[in-house]
Order: C-alpha cells, then structure tokens, then sequence
C-alpha cells in the first residue's frame, strides 16, 4: 500500500511539475510576442510623427529596404535560428519587430489613431480568445495546418493579381479570407506549441529558440489579423 501511495504521489509531483514548466514556456512565448508588438508600436508612431524620417524611410531606394527587410529577417531567423545562440535569436526577433514598425508607420497616415486603438484591442481580444481555445481545447487541430498554409498561399497570389486590378470586391474578400486564415493559425499554432513542448524533452537551449520561433508565429498572425480588421472597420483618416 505504502508503494502505491508514493507511486500515485510521485506521479502527481510530475504532472504538476510538467504542467508547471508547459506554462513557463507558454507564457515566455507571450511575453517575446507582447514585447516585440511593443516595439514595433512604439517604432510605428516614433516614425509617423517625423515627415524627415518618413521620407528617408519611403523613399527609394531605401523604401525597398524597409518594405523587403521584414520578409529577409523571417527567412533568416527561420533558417538560422537552430544554430544561433537563444540571446541572438530574441535580439533578431526585436530587431525584425522595430523594422516591422517603420513599415507600419503609414498606418497613422491612413486611419485615425482611435480606429488605429479600437481595432488593436479589438485584435488582443479575438487573438485572447482564439489562443486560448487553442491551448485548452482536447480537439486535435493538426489537420487545419494544410489547408492554412494552401488558403494562406491563396490570398497572398490573390493580393499580388489585385495590385494590377485594383478591385474592391477582390480586396475585400481578401481580407476577411486573410482574417479567418490568421485567426485559425493562432489556434493551430498556439496548440501545435503546446505540444512541441512535450517534444523538447527538457533541452533547455532548444525550448529557448523553439519560444522565439513561437513568438514570431503568434507575433505575425496577430499583426496580420489587426491589419485585415484595419482594412475591413477602420475606416479611412
């Protein structure tokens, strides 16, 4: 009896053990997302404000720069990060998010800096609520990774053909398709991270990168999602 009582008792410290490191690593991967988001906010306004910088900045051949560089640093982090150090990985990712943010700039340009908030905590909200289905739900959605990534392909060749059509009709189907897409990858991501934490088997300098990595996914669904409902509510300034 004693040997079952301290089998059930170590089976218990366990599981509250590895639940309490899940969580640890959940919330580094928030926290990441919630800095950079920070950053690129700050970066966005910073800039806006400045009719030099914005010039400097939107001005070629420096526009190419600023438009082309956020996609640079994501293919770089992606291929590099499992050979880079976690401290380098996190200080890309923050760097990338500032670059981000001087893209972003023209926002302000564009809509007003009310619909600019409504819509910003609009996103936290819906983004709260579909990452945390996605992190509680016993629902295995690994399936939904195909069928994303084919949609997500979709809109991206969609919005490249409506930048010669110009259509309103395309542009708004592409938005509220780039919604749903962003919104179904926050809670296929945020599971499929839940569970990479199980694969980690408690290495440490993997779980770091794997969370920057984690951070950066969650990062641009919610940035990509804020931009649709910009697009869909905000309204034009």
């Amino acid at each position: 009896m004693d040997n079952q009582h301290r089998t059930f008792a170590g089976a218990q410290t366990m599981d509250m053990s590895t639940d309490q490191g899940l969580r640890t690593f959940m919330l580094g991967i928030y926290n990441h997302m919630i800095v950079a988001m920070g950053i690129t906010g700050f970066v966005a306004f910073f800039f806006s404000q400045s009719a030099q910088l914005m010039k400097a900045a939107f001005t070629a051949p420096l526009s190419y720069v600023v438009m082309f560089a956020p996609l640079g640093f994501v293919f770089f982090l992606a291929a590099r990060v499992n050979k880079m150090s976690p401290s380098a990985a996190r200080m890309t990712f923050y760097i990338f998010s500032a670059v981000m943010g001087v893209s972003l700039s023209t926002i302000f340009l564009v809509y007003t800096g009310m619909a600019i908030a409504q819509i910003f905590f609009m996103t936290a909200a819906m983004f709260g609520a579909l990452s945390l289905w996605g992190y509680t739900t016993k629902k295995d959605i690994s399936g939904w990774g195909s069928f994303l990534f084919m949609g997500l392909i979709g809109i991206i060749i969609a919005s490249i053909v409506n930048l010669f059509l110009g259509s309103s009709a395309i542009e708004f189907a592409v938005s509220v398709l780039g919604l749903l897409i962003f919104a179904g990858l926050t809670a296929y991501d945020t599971q499929r991270l839940k569970h990479s934490y199980y694969e980690l088997a408690g290495d440490a300098t993997m779980a770091a990168r794997v969370s920057i990595m984690g951070a950066l996914s969650l990062y641009l669904n919610f940035l990509n999602m804020f931009l649709f409902l910009l697009n869909l509510f905000g309204g034009r300034d």
